[in-house]
């Protein structure tokens, strides 16, 4: 169980540093464009990548808690 344990806390720690590419990404957005449609286009590019971080946190996540339930 120790494996499904480590294997979770590796996938939610990739999702969790995705997340924050997602934030990064967004704050150097807001600064360096004025116009309101280019940002949302940014945005817009971004959100895939921000689901799917946010995916995997889940994963890995529940990874862990089966991981201590069953261990």
């Amino acid at each position: 169980m120790a494996l499904v344990i480590w294997g979770g806390a590796v996938t939610s720690f990739i999702g969790l540093t995705g997340l924050m590419v997602c934030i990064f990404r967004v704050m150097k957005a807001k600064k360096l464009m004025t116009d309101e449609h280019e940002l949302r286009v940014v945005v817009k590019n971004i959100l895939p990548l921000n689901l799917g971080s946010l995916f995997l946190s889940v994963l890995g996540l529940m990874a862990v808690v089966v991981g201590i339930l069953l261990g």
